[in-house]
């Protein structure tokens, strides 16, 4: 079993920053594809940022230039900065894994338990 265990959600003003951590176990967490989603009250959950076990990242249009995902394998742990915080930021954000099953011909996706960020003044 994959577990996924985030920490740095918050309250900030607009403009502010904030750091989310999202520990893994259970998996050969360099293997893992990692990504970040979030859903507002009312709103489907989204895309974020995802980063690929290559390093490779991809954002979503409204993260772009203010977000970063990165990873540090040594410590299983992929975290997102967040910079220039806006009130339309807020929501619950999720970590996800994307973890290679054992035979090497799919995947299975696992959640994290999700951590509020709010942003307002």
């Amino acid at each position: 079993q994959v577990q996924l265990v985030e920490s740095g959600g918050g309250s900030v003003q607009p403009g502010g920053s904030l750091r989310l951590s999202c520990a893994s176990s259970g998996s050969m967490f360099s293997l893992n594809t990692m990504g970040w989603y979030r859903q507002a009250p009312g709103k489907e959950r989204e895309l974020v940022a995802i980063i690929t076990s290559g390093g490779s990242t991809n954002y979503a249009d409204s993260a772009k230039g203010r977000f970063t995902i990165s990873r540090d394998n040594a410590k299983n742990t992929v975290y997102l900065q967040m910079n220039s915080l806006e009130p339309e930021d807020t929501a619950v954000y999720w970590c996800n894994a994307r973890v290679p099953v054992v035979a090497g011909i799919g995947f299975k996706n696992y959640w994290g338990q999700g951590t509020q960020v709010t942003v307002s003044s």
